[in-house]
């Protein structure tokens, strides 16, 4: 866990930067020693954003399987590809 003084910010800009994109790893700001801020690179923040939001997405299909909503089986999802793509041949012109 990377820790700095708020101060650091202002002082070290571009070496805290480099530290985020290297480590892929957010850096905890303090001031008067306690915690308040946290700053990452932007392809880190936007990797634990889509993190997030599949989880997200991932739990309310949880919550509709456990309320009785409908699921499919791999042999179920298997056969709507193979349709699915044997409908998409018949429409292409050859």
């Amino acid at each position: 866990m990377n820790i700095r003084p708020s101060a650091a910010i202002r002082q070290n800009y571009n070496e805290i930067a480099e530290m985020c994109r290297k480590t892929a790893e957010p850096v905890f700001l303090t001031k008067n020693g306690e915690g308040d801020l946290v700053v990452m690179d932007i392809d880190t923040y936007n990797r634990r954003e889509k993190m997030l939001k599949l989880r997200e997405e991932l739990l309310a299909v949880e919550e509709d399987r456990m309320h009785g909503s409908k699921g499919y089986s791999v042999d179920e999802v298997a056969a709507m590809m193979r349709s699915a793509i044997e409908e998409a041949g018949h429409g292409r012109a050859e």
